[in-house]
This record gives C-alpha cells, sequence and structure tokens, in this order.
C-alpha cells in the first residue's frame, strides 16, 4: 500500500528534571530513535509511522504543547532536544492506533 506522506512539524523533548515521570502515556519506557508524541487526534497511542531521514517510529506518548500536525520526538539528552528545535518533516501512516 503506498500512503501519501503528510507535512508535520517536529519538535524533540527529553526526560529533564521537570518531566512528569519516566513513563510515556502509553505506560512504557520511552525509548530514543523509537518513540514520539502525537496528538492523539491525529495519531493516536499506537500508530505506526515513518518519518523521512529518520525511519519509523511509534506513537507512545502525548504533549500538552503537541497538537494538529506535530510529533514530538524523544531523544536520549536534553541537548539533543535542544539542538533538533523545531523542523518540517514528512510523515507516512504505516499503522493508525485505536487509543485515544
Amino acid at each position: 500500500m503506498n500512503v501519501a506522506a503528510l507535512t508535520f512539524i517536529a519538535t524533540a523533548y527529553c526526560l529533564g528534571p521537570d518531566a512528569p515521570g519516566p513513563r510515556t502515556a502509553a505506560g512504557t519506557l520511552p525509548v530514543p530513535g523509537f518513540t514520539i508524541a502525537a496528538d492523539p487526534a491525529v495519531l493516536p497511542l499506537g500508530s505506526i509511522v515513518v518519518i523521512e531521514g529518520l525511519g519509523e517510529r511509534q506513537v507512545h506518548d502525548r504533549g500538552s504543547a503537541v497538537k494538529g500536525r506535530h510529533v514530538d520526538l524523544f531523544v536520549a539528552t536534553c541537548a539533543e532536544a535542544r539542538a533538533w528545535g523545531r523542523r518540517p518533516v514528512r510523515v507516512r501512516v504505516l499503522h493508525r492506533g485505536g487509543a485515544r
């Protein structure tokens, strides 16, 4: 199945001192290079996507600032998150999760 890529805004997050805890909204531990947060109205928990240039990621989290076509990539360090900044990415949905 050939699914068209959509443009999203990507930011990055880490487990900094203000993090609510080490668990994601899905109850898992976040994994750098795999876990992303998204607006559950757009990409429900459990959704699997391919981000062009980065590869496959799975939605395990959500965030109060993550709205609409926005993904937040979990990274290993807060320095990486700051360096990533905010940039457009192309996202292809492979599987749409079911939890809202």
